[in-house]
């Protein structure tokens, strides 16, 4: 044990926080965002419709435009393909090479993505970049917010994981405005190649960087690597190798390891004590709530519904489009000052209720003729006002709560699979949403809306609150309650307690402490 404060790149404590978050979380979802919504924007640009005709819905009519409709939405929707692969492969790789290795890994996949895509002269090219850029974002979607989480103090741990939905909400940013100014340059490639090919440098800045900063302290103590886990979680929680604090936090993990069980089975899954099944329904609903509550919908299609729906000129609908998704953003940093105060059920609650009455008035705005300049206008409104509600519960606040739920042995496949699951979602509303628009028009909408209205009761009766609790205090939550609501009471419950590991730590108590505290809240 050492008496010294373990430091990578010179940092400790917040500031090494600080750069974790500096160097690869926000790269890694800026790309995210960026190469979801980057395509989109670039589908109406001449130079682009030249080079890929067969995917060309601006000159074209008919029976060739509906052919070449379905063609795109399949060319877009590989990005998502890609990223349910990726996030997949992560329950196999994710524990045997490490979080960081496996956010390597990611970046190297995205990087090729992006030279692939914006050096491509044909179809076949840009087919397979679009793929390899989907597959790297899946791996870094299913990677970081646990990497991050597992890193992160209790009490700060939502506002820091949360700001993946920035991050992401920001690359939607960047690549409508980059877009909207390269879509000056007529007649040329440059203006969708130069866009595709910015994202590079925040792919290189995660793979030089990601080796100079600490492994998740419960990877690390998973595989036996006490002594290293120790130097993370000193350097962390800036605080000696031999504290307290950091001497409590390895007990506690060592005794969760303990008894966890090592491998799932049926039998287990089914009635196991660590409540697998459950922990699973939990987050692959949440994530089935993101793609179902219309946040892919909006932002990989927004120019799309602007200029082709709403019967908006081109120059306007991207910057009503780049406008939008600048609100988003803005938006997000609603969530990011209350996802530690009003928790997780409650942002989950709010969003779910908002998105699902902006999808009503969305398909009663869009029911009348776009003929309707005030219908127009209404549904402009409130294509602003759903990109206010998305970003308080799914956008950011879904990946931090599978980390939370998911225990410490299966952390890695479980969000792996919940987020391989989202990427599923994503793909089947990419694929069909142009040919929905084409077809069904306001009635695409409903189905959105009707998806939405099922979020706040689920909630409310099997979702229990994380919100600044341990992750270990998270585990025995699952493990002494015998069925959902009794899981949701205990957390109600246990919100309360102040006996957690970093007052123990000052006051000198023992991990033994801690357990029957989770086990009494009452003490």
């Amino acid at each position: 044990m050492t008496a010294t404060i373990a430091t990578f790149l010179g940092c400790k404590g917040r500031a090494l926080r600080f750069l974790q978050i500096f160097f690869v979380v926000a790269p890694a979802f800026i790309c995210y965002g960026f190469g979801q919504n980057s395509v989109g924007n670039l589908l109406t640009v001449d130079s682009w419709t030249e080079t890929f005709p067969r995917i060309d819905t601006v000159h074209v009519t008919g029976a060739q435009k509906s052919n070449n409709t379905t063609v795109q939405g399949a060319i877009v929707a590989l990005f998502t393909a890609g990223g349910m692969l990726g996030a997949l492969s992560c329950s196999y790789i994710g524990d045997k090479l490490g979080r960081r290795s496996t956010i390597f890994l990611g970046a190297v996949l995205i990087t090729i993505g992006q030279i692939l895509e914006a050096s491509a002269f044909g179809l076949p090219q840009l087919i397979v970049g679009r793929l390899l850029l989907g597959l790297g974002a899946g791996v870094l979607s299913a990677t970081v917010p646990v990497w991050q989480s597992e890193c992160a103090l209790p009490r700060s741990r939502g506002r820091h994981v949360v700001l993946v939905g920035l991050f992401i909400s920001f690359g939607y940013v960047l690549a409508s405005w980059v877009s909207l100014g390269f879509f000056q340059i007529k007649n040329s490639s440059v203006a969708w190649r130069v866009p595709l090919a910015i994202p590079n440098v925040l792919s290189i800045t995660i793979m030089s960087t990601i080796y100079f900063l600490p492994e998740s302290p419960r990877w690390l103590m998973r595989h036996d690597r006490v002594e290293e886990a120790r130097q993370a979680l000193s350097a962390l929680r800036d605080s000696s190798g031999d504290s307290n604090e950091v001497t409590a936090e390895i007990r506690l993990i060592e005794a969760v390891l303990e008894t966890t069980q090592t491998s799932i089975t049926w039998k287990f899954l089914r009635n196991g004590g660590d409540k697998i099944a459950y922990r699973l329904m939990l987050c692959l609903l949440i994530q089935f709530w993101q793609e179902l509550s219309g946040s892919t919908l909006v932002a990989i299609y927004g120019t799309i519904i602007f200029q082709q729906n709403l019967q908006l000129d081109s120059q306007l609908s991207r910057i009503l489009s780049g406008a939008a998704v600048s609100w988003k953003f803005l938006s997000g940093f609603v969530a990011f000052a209350t996802v530690d105060r009003l928790g997780r059920r409650g942002l989950f609650m709010i969003s779910g209720t908002g998105i699902g009455l902006c999808m009503m008035a969305l398909a009663i705005s869009t029911s009348y003729p776009k003929e309707n300049h005030a219908a127009s206008v209404a549904s402009v409104f409130f294509l602003f006002l759903f990109n206010f509600f998305v970003p308080l519960g799914f956008l950011g606040v879904n990946y931090l709560y599978c980390s939370e739920v998911s225990p410490i042995r299966f952390r890695t496949p479980m969000v792996s699979i919940s987020t391989a699951n989202h990427w599923m979602w994503a793909y089947v509303i990419t694929m069909v949403t142009p040919v929905a628009l084409d077809t069904i028009g306001y009635k695409y909408y409903i189905i959105f809306c009707l998806v939405c209205a099922t979020i706040p009761p689920t909630v409310y009766f099997i979702f229990p609150e994380t919100k600044g609790q341990n992750l270990e205090d998270i585990e025995r939550i699952f493990q002494e309650a015998d069925n959902p609501r009794q899981t949701v009471a205990l957390a109600r419950q246990l919100k309360h307690t102040t006996h957690r590991i970093d007052v123990l730590c000052k006051s000198g108590g023992a991990v033994a402490e801690t357990v029957e505290n989770v086990e009494d809240p009452e003490k």
